[in-house]
């Protein structure tokens, strides 16, 4: 095998250590191998990440729907499962960075209180409620979707995994980190990606992307009510809710902070699914 393609893999399987509870341990873990270097290039497969977790979750999704009792509650109870699942797949790493932000920013207004209160690893009242919503809004909008079509809530699943892992490798290339870099767990990401590695995140977007569509326009499978050119369109304007999601976040970190920390990212992850499922479900 090439060793373009090993390298590929390697840098695969190492986020794949980095960012969920999927095991790679072991002998597995020897061959993949550890540095910083190879972690910093291993951001740029964030976003594959999203795909494998997303798959996973769509396909259980999917399962559920067709064991479950066909009753308009059954879309509800897929969806608060398979949000469960998702947490237990990365460990709740995402969610955990979006607590801190909502404790930070929502506890103090002073630059560097905020990121003190950041590093705190107890969770305040504004962290707790930040969470709550961000799983309430992420089962109704699923929900929500799953009423109209359920191959349409699991394409969603997958894809918002994707794309919602793709937009913080914009907040890694652009803004610089702050804090400290030291004790930081995105220690490895405090330097900027370079430009492969973020042509490697948007290359897993335009796959998952461009897989949904193609299964579509296939099958007719995903949106049985609606045109091909229809559920691009939605995708579409999904995908810029999820982007404009994402300046909003970017834009509020550099106001409040000057740049990014490893919480940021998760708490950008998870603002940046959310907006996808909405923008996905406006456009139905």
């Amino acid at each position: 095998m090439p060793s373009f393609f090993l390298q590929f893999i390697r840098h695969y399987l190492l986020s794949l250590q980095f960012f969920t509870r999927i095991p790679v341990t072991g002998r597995l873990a020897d061959w993949v191998g550890f540095s910083p270097a190879m972690l910093r290039a291993s951001a740029g497969h964030f976003p594959g990440v999203g795909l494998l977790v997303g798959s996973v979750l769509a396909l259980f999704t999917a399962g559920l729907l067709a064991l479950l009792p066909p009753t308009d509650s059954a879309p509800l109870v897929a969806a608060a499962l398979g949000t469960a699942l998702g947490v237990l797949l990365t460990g709740a790493f995402h969610e955990d960075g979006l607590a801190d932000v909502a404790d930070g920013l929502g506890g103090s207004a002073d630059r560097e209180r905020a990121l003190g209160i950041m590093k705190d690893s107890r969770v305040g009242a504004f962290g707790a409620i930040a969470v709550m919503l961000m799983l309430l809004c992420k089962v109704t909008l699923l929900a929500l979707l799953g009423d109209v079509s359920g191959p349409l809530m699991a394409a969603a699943l997958l894809v918002a995994h994707v794309v919602s892992r793709t937009w913080p490798l914009l907040t890694i290339r652009w803004l610089p980190h702050v804090g400290d870099v030291a004790g930081s767990k995105s220690k490895p990401l405090a330097d900027q990606i370079s430009g492969a590695a973020l042509r490697t995140g948007l290359i897993w977007c335009v796959l998952a992307l461009a897989l949904t569509v193609a299964v579509q326009v296939t099958t007719g499978f995903i949106a049985i009510n609606m045109t091909d050119a229809g559920l691009l369109q939605a995708l579409l304007n999904a995908l810029m809710a999820s982007l404009v999601a994402w300046a909003v976040m970017a834009r509020w970190f550099w106001r409040r902070l000057g740049g990014f920390t490893g919480d940021c990212l998760g708490a950008t992850q998870q603002v940046c699914e959310v907006a996808f499922y909405l923008g996905l479900g406006l456009s139905l």
